[in-house]
């Protein structure tokens, strides 16, 4: 049976219909390449460095790098301008695209995608990232900042190289806006610490869990396989997070994207990170929406805004499910 289900986040109704899956090739398959011109020398590799000018470099302990920052040399937003809003015309409104647009090289290995690096390497890019949201909080006239990881060119990867970007912005976008209005519309505490007991309690979409942190495949799931990383500890804000959160997360990322892999294969799939603007006030948990691209968003979705998710996320949960025992602090 079809349902509807709210995501309480941002308001908005998602289509539960597990018949749309027999359709023929309901699942996408990742395309091979990345870029299209392969004769050129990834930027991204070690030795190839001088193609950017490096904002952040973490070093390991012989000197070499294991995560770099650099700036994007397309970037969406770039420069000190203030967020000015102009009309031109009744119709016409336009504002200053002021910012920083950076990409994050999460390992030199060409090949190592975020499921495939080591405990310490994902303790390294995240708290690389935290880091450098932390810096731009700092900046005069920049009031949130976007992380995201776009795997595979079905998620909008150019490069093939595992890599994030990080957009600091002058403005508050609208799905951080919803998100924030999801939150303070939620009668009682918070809205997503309310969603670790509860998912617990019932047990039918817990992905993974340790003493930090939830992973699981949302109620109200809009993508196949789609999921919730939620910090056990309340915190609004990312880069204000203790160090042994910022490395629970990466970990349990880790094990949540190695399970993708190998219950519906080496499919494209979005990482987003959600933290509060930097002087937003509660109430608002930071998270990380994992989702796959293995189904296309077509006219409907694009019409209405309505999702349409052709795999129950309870049944997702049951194929990904990572059984390992739960120790609790005392």
């Amino acid at each position: 049976m079809n349902q509807l289900r709210l995501d309480p986040l941002t308001g908005r109704w998602v289509v539960v219909s597990t018949d749309r899956a027999v359709r023929p090739k309901a699942f996408t398959p990742r395309m091979e390449s990345i870029q299209a011109d392969t004769s050129r020398p990834c930027p991204f590799c070690p030795g190839n460095e001088e193609t950017n000018s490096p904002t952040l470099e973490t070093l390991a302990p012989d000197g070499t790098w294991l995560v770099r920052v650099v700036p994007n040399l397309y970037p969406a937003f770039e420069g000190n301008a203030p967020f000015v809003v102009t009309n031109r015309g009744p119709v016409f409104t336009q504002a200053t695209a002021g910012g920083i647009h950076e990409v994050v090289v999460l390992s030199p290995d060409h090949q190592n995608s975020w499921s495939m690096l080591s405990d310490e390497q994902t303790t390294v890019v995240m708290t690389a990232i935290r880091d450098r949201i932390e810096e731009h909080s700092s900046i005069p006239g920049l009031r949130y900042s976007q992380a995201i990881v776009n795997a595979g060119r079905e998620a909008g990867a150019s490069i093939e190289h595992p890599h994030g970007q990080l957009l600091g912005m002058s403005f508050v976008p609208r799905e951080l806006v919803e998100e924030q209005a999801g939150f303070a519309r939620f009668a009682g505490r918070c809205l997503l610490c309310t969603t670790v007991d509860a998912e617990e309690n019932v047990n039918h979409r817990v992905v993974y869990a340790d003493e930090r942190v939830l992973v699981i495949c949302p109620f109200w799931s809009g993508a196949p396989y789609e999921m919730l990383v939620i910090p056990r500890a309340h915190g609004p804000h990312l880069h204000h997070s203790p160090q042994t959160d910022i490395v629970a997360v990466g970990k349990a990322l880790k094990v949540a994207l190695g399970s993708l892999r190998d219950v519906v294969g080496d499919v494209a799939y979005n990482l987003v990170f959600h933290s509060a603007p930097y002087r937003a006030p509660e109430p608002y948990h930071w998270h990380v929406h994992v989702v796959p691209k293995i189904t296309t968003v077509a006219g409907f979705e694009l019409g209405t805004g309505v999702l349409i998710n052709i795999v129950n996320p309870e049944q997702a949960a049951e194929e990904l499910v990572v059984r390992v025992p739960v120790s609790r602090a005392v």
